[in-house]
């Protein structure tokens, strides 16, 4: 068979090709850019932007509408002078830290349970992830309901016939602040077993084995091998909870509304009274100020400490 001639491309379709090259390399290059541009804007302007506006105004003196005059650190003066303000940082202090160990030590335990591979697994799963699934009003006025005393355990306790049985915590000034870790630690103790069993199935079943043929027992396999292999999760998990800590609102809103009195108020309450109710524009602007300073004294060492340990391959 005599070999087909190939004909040669012309100059024409050759300059076709080139730009259709060049376009389709421009496309590639710009195209992520144009989709991902609206998103970018939009939180350059309303993240960003807003907490710019909200760091000047917090240097002035505005009160019931912004005033864009310079004033100085008078409002964080006027800030730290204020006994209420140094109550909802102690109380933030307090809760943070009880609900992130509260929420660290149950919802390790609980995965760690899983991780056994148990029966009816994937239902257990289900009833402890539940309550993350319900918006933080909703769990406030749930717990306001189990802990009043006069509707809720203290009167079924009483019903039962345990008369002598009292839990006041929920008005009882030194307490109640204990009644917001309780509620939020039920609400996120399961997202964070969720977070942790996802890390404990990641672990290389070869190790486990290799530890149990030497001898070692279960409990010395999960402290020494499985739970350090989990520092990626547990920083995760610090953020997370550090971060619903600091924003902490709608529950204690819903729980307490910051009473009795003052006694369960946090910075967030503090900044939105403040700002919104009380005609202090600027004065909660320096709280919410405050506030973003904590969430990144927590993030910024943590941050660092993940790096650090990234560039060492821990």
């Amino acid at each position: 068979m005599s070999a087909i001639p190939l004909h040669p491309v012309s100059p024409a379709a050759r300059a076709k090709q080139r730009a259709a090259s060049r376009f389709g390399a421009l496309a590639d290059a710009w195209l992520p850019r144009l989709v991902l541009s609206p998103t970018i804007i939009a939180s350059l302007v309303f993240v960003y932007g807003f907490i710019a506006l909200t760091a000047y105004l917090s240097l002035t003196e505005s009160r019931m509408m912004p005033n864009f005059e310079y004033a100085g650190f008078a409002q964080y003066e006027r800030l730290f002078g204020i006994e209420r303000w140094w109550v909802s940082a102690s109380n933030l202090g307090l809760f943070g830290a009880l609900f992130i160990i509260g929420c660290l030590i149950i919802g390790l335990t609980m995965a760690i349970l899983l991780d056994q591979r148990i029966r009816h697994e994937g239902a257990l799963r289900a009833i402890y992830l539940y309550p993350m699934a319900l918006s933080f009003i909703v769990t406030g006025a749930a717990w306001k309901w189990i802990l009043n005393p006069g509707l809720g355990l203290e009167k079924m306790m009483h019903d039962w016939g345990y008369t002598n049985f009292t839990f006041g915590w929920l008005v009882d000034s030194d307490m109640a602040i204990y009644t917001v870790v309780i509620a939020g630690v039920w609400q996120s103790s399961g997202f964070v077993m969720a977070l942790f069993l996802a890390g404990l199935r990641s672990v290389d079943d070869s190790i486990i084995k290799a530890a149990q043929v030497d001898g070692a027992s279960l409990p010395t396999i999960y402290r020494r091998i499985v739970i350090p292999s989990l520092r990626p999760v547990f920083f995760s998990v610090l953020l997370v909870l550090a971060h619903i800590a600091i924003k902490s609102f709608d529950l204690v809103m819903a729980l307490t509304a910051g009473g009795p009195g003052t006694s369960s108020d946090v910075p967030a309450i503090f900044m939105y009274q403040f700002s919104f109710t009380r005609g202090q524009l600027g004065l909660g602007a320096a709280s919410a100020m405050m506030m973003l300073a904590t969430v990144l004294a927590v993030l910024v060492p943590l941050m660092y400490l993940e790096t650090k340990g990234a560039r060492h391959g821990r």
